[in-house]
């Protein structure tokens, strides 16, 4: 076993109720007068403890409150088959209601976390104190007509689902989980792998190690990206934004041009205050890559100043 990882800031856990479910929240640090409470929202397939390696290297207290999503980590999602992104929503409302209430929030999400983030922002804008997108960039742009091919799809996947053919890859050892994460991310060291693989999947039965994420993730969405809608919400962020970029090109990758890094930006320009940030020698997983470099971004810009790397 390779040298693990060793976390500087213990994070502490608690359980609490949201919308029926009991949801495992990761908190850092203790609440005070003058603290804004720094909420950070992770991203799909990925769990509250990912934020780890940027809440080490983070230089000021702060108050820090990441959730696991419902179906991820240790919140379970109550048996559904399909995840609607408007419960991811609700889901951070009744988050902030016991955790801030009556406060701004300073705002992060990663990834689906960063889309989710964007669009809180813009629906109660009262809430947000300074908003941070780390690689979050939305969906490529759809058309009315592919509507009925797209509920089709996911009426084919539910059915599959419940017939057992959508399962997660399970592993023999957390070795073989920390070598499927650093196949994932060539820049991933072994000790944070292995770290990582210790939050990110369990020992389910002895010999199997199973990754903490419900199979019914991978259900496509029903509903298509409607993307003036989102752009209607964008309009209305009323926080100062930080949208961070890893120097890799994750939509090159993923989209293979169906959407690009220069539809993204364009997009970016409906948001009023928006500063945005490359980091050099990273990929999308940035927070594990260069976690020195996005917690400096981070508090720079949460105490007012313009980031720089």
């Amino acid at each position: 076993m390779h040298q693990m990882y060793q976390a500087k800031h213990l994070s502490r856990s608690a359980f609490i109720p949201i919308r029926n479910l009991n949801y495992h929240v990761r908190v850092w640090g203790e609440p005070g007068p003058g603290k804004t409470p720094l909420v950070l929202l992770h991203g799909w397939m990925d769990v509250a403890a990912s934020f780890q390696f940027m809440v080490d290297a983070l230089q000021q207290d702060h108050f820090v409150i990441a959730p696991d999503w419902r179906g991820f980590g240790l919140t379970q999602s109550g048996g559904v088959d399909t995840f609607w992104f408007p419960d991811y929503l609700a889901d951070l409302d009744a988050l902030l209601d016991l955790f801030a209430p009556g406060m701004q929030v300073n705002l992060v999400g990663h990834s689906m976390g960063g889309n989710v983030a964007m669009l809180y922002a813009g629906i109660r804008p009262e809430r947000i104190f300074r908003l941070i997108n780390l690689e979050g960039f939305g969906m490529p742009a759809t058309v009315p007509e592919q509507a009925p091919g797209r509920f089709t799809h996911w009426l084919d996947e539910v059915k599959h689902f419940h017939k057992g053919a959508m399962k997660l890859k399970t592993y023999d050892s957390l070795q073989a989980v920390a070598l499927r994460l650093m196949k994932t991310n060539r820049r991933l060291g072994a000790d944070k792998a292995h770290w990582l693989a210790s939050h990110w999947a369990a020992e389910t039965t002895p010999g199997q190690w199973t990754i903490l994420g419900e199979a019914a993730h991978k259900i496509s969405n029903a509903q298509l990206y409607r993307v003036e809608e989102v752009l209607a919400i964008y309009r209305c962020i009323s926080a100062p934004m930080l949208m961070v970029e890893a120097q890799d090109d994750s939509l090159a990758y993923w989209f293979k041009g169906k959407f690009t890094l220069q539809q993204h930006r364009e997009r970016m320009q409906s948001v009023a205050k928006l500063e945005l940030v490359v980091v050099p020698d990273c990929g999308h997983m940035l927070h594990h890559d260069q976690p020195q470099s996005v917690a400096a971004l981070m508090e720079s810009f949460l105490v007012g100043g313009h980031p720089k790397v």
